[in-house]
């Protein structure tokens, strides 16, 4: 207990909300009076209510860098019970790409920008600065853990911690899909087409990128039960990168008209289609004419 409190004493001076994990490394249940929210929430849950109860109830929404709070008799009881320290990494202005297996390790290494890095029991967290909702299996092995989450204190980890990339951003593009509605091809009729007339500073002939894009656009349309939102960023990403050497106007405005209109046909809400794809053109390497 001492040293889970010695160490939550010392996050919440550095501005990391923290919390007691029992068994499972999980929350502490809810107390009689919030039992089943009957409360009504913390003012700071998604629901918020006015819940002032000083017990570490309500999860992650409990977290908190009030050293009173953690010291009080209520939450020292759970910390003689606790077996580790959990903090609320959205609380603290972080994001955590937890990587629960070496696949997981291998693919993050491939994919994303390299930040500090934290050694977990199977695999890896990958801690960056800056915060998005958070989401559980975005691919396998991987989840997002930001806002409204809470995770494992395992140390301060080794490496420089960097800005939180759109292509972790991207990851939650995936949960955002819905099925599509019977008799729906698209939400976007009339939308714009790529063709030569549009790309008259563009290096590659109209059939190198007639080609790659209906490749693309398979890809995006294959994706019927979930990630269409993720396929959309990564055709985005690719497509864009193709064109990184050209000296423009390629039409990239219209390749990414047609990606968004493939991610809506297969149920992916327009804004979050749009937004996958500003974000893959955003990340490509080089200049996105």
């Amino acid at each position: 207990m001492i040293a889970h409190l010695r160490i939550a004493l010392y996050l919440a001076t550095a501005a990391v909300p923290v919390l007691p994990l029992r068994d499972g490394k999980v929350p502490f249940g809810n107390c009689r009076a919030c039992a089943k929210n009957a409360c009504g929430g913390r003012p700071n849950m998604k629901r918020a209510g006015t819940c002032r109860c000083t017990a570490p109830c309500h999860a992650w929404a409990a977290a908190t860098t009030d050293r009173a709070v953690v010291t009080s008799p209520l939450w020292v009881a759970a910390w003689e019970r606790a077996v580790c320290v959990g903090y609320h990494p959205g609380g603290a202005g972080l994001t955590v790409v937890d990587l629960d297996n070496a696949a997981a390790v291998a693919w993050a290494r491939e994919v994303l920008p390299a930040t500090r890095i934290v050694l977990t029991t199977r695999g890896q967290h990958w801690v960056y600065l800056g915060v998005m909702p958070s989401h559980n299996a975005v691919r396998p092995g991987v989840d997002v853990k930001s806002l409204m989450s809470y995770a494992r204190w395992l140390g301060p980890g080794t490496g420089l911690m960097t800005d939180l990339p759109d292509a972790v951003r991207a990851l939650a593009v995936k949960e955002e899909t819905t099925s599509p509605r019977a008799g729906v091809v698209s939400s976007l009729p009339g939308h714009a087409t790529w063709d030569r007339s549009v790309a008259t500073g563009c290096r590659h002939t109209e059939r190198y990128v007639r080609t790659g894009l209906e490749r693309g656009l398979a890809l995006v349309r294959a994706r019927t039960e979930s990630g269409a939102g993720s396929q959309a960023f990564g055709v985005a990403r690719f497509l864009a990168s193709q064109h990184a050497h050209c000296p423009g106007p390629c039409g990239l405005d219209a390749i990414g008209e047609e990606i968004v209109a493939a991610a809506v046909l297969v149920g992916v809400p327009e804004a979050y289609a749009r937004r996958a794809v500003a974000n893959g053109r955003e990340t490509a390497s080089g200049r996105a004419a």
